[in-house]
């Protein structure tokens, strides 16, 4: 075999060794918020209903058409916030990571459509009421830095998976005296996600660094539960929950 591709290997092979030996991996703590840009918590549908009397005694005898319309995470859920932590080792000129990231909202409301009466000739409001958006990601990249002074602007490309605790809905009529409590909406579980970020590390002194980073994350879509909509007529509404998402999150890095 010819020595100079088996000696350019083993340098090739040895450089990120040698980059990771001169300096200590790093621990982050992270923190910040996360606005959706697209996606729906549910799409629209129309379901008639022969009968209200099974949702409401009173009402037995009246048919609606249930009227809902498509609702998006902004709408319901306005910013998250996010909480994190991360490990990365240095390269040559960047960084590999691991990050662990939590995601919350609090409980989101929103008229989602409405419920057409003909005996009435009238629409009454539909509300709905979702449990908090709670997600654990997983994820590891490559951070790539510009430059070697003080402040070092970079960008960084991820991918992994994020677990997205269940959701239930409470759906309510009020001028009806109707109310849904707790209906299973998404099922939850493990999803595909990913994204890119921009950012600036400031040196503060020889071990700790603050940041500022910008990126752009996808989630897929949601396991759903139909197991109560379905009865409705509504098992299309929830055949979605992937997002795409602008986060903002401060840093703060230590070396060891």
């Amino acid at each position: 075999m010819n020595r100079l591709p088996v000696a350019l290997l083993a340098v090739a092979l040895g450089l990120p060794a040698t980059a990771m030996a001169q300096s200590g991996p790093t621990f982050t703590l992270i923190a910040g918020g996360d606005t959706s840009v697209s996606g729906d918590v549910h799409k629209g549908a129309i379901a008639p209903i022969a009968d209200l009397g099974g949702l409401n005694p009173d009402l037995a005898g009246v048919s609606a058409e249930l009227r809902i319309g498509a609702r998006s995470y902004d709408k319901i859920y306005g910013k998250a916030t996010n909480f994190g932590v991360e490990m990365a080792w240095p390269m040559a000129s960047g960084e590999v990571f691991g990050q662990l990231l939590s995601t919350r909202t609090g409980s989101g409301s929103t008229q989602v459509g409405g419920a057409y009466v003909p005996a009435l000739e009238t629409t009454l409001p539909v509300y709905g009421r979702f449990e908090g958006y709670k997600a654990l990601s997983l994820e590891g990249g490559y951070r790539h830095f510009f430059g070697t002074g003080k402040v070092r602007p970079y960008v960084a490309g991820r991918i992994g998976t994020t677990k997205v605790d269940s959701i239930k809905a409470t759906f309510t009529i009020p001028d009806a005296a109707i109310a849904l409590n707790d209906v299973p909406f998404f099922d939850g579980g493990w999803l595909f996600s990913g994204g890119a970020d921009l950012g600036l590390l400031w040196s503060v002194s020889e071990k700790t660094s603050l940041g500022l980073e910008v990126g752009a994350r996808y989630h897929g879509n949601i396991s759903d539960d139909d197991s109560a909509l379905g009865g409705l007529g509504l098992a299309s509404i929830n055949d979605t929950g992937k997002r795409t998402s602008y986060p903002v999150n401060l840093r703060l890095q230590v070396r060891f």
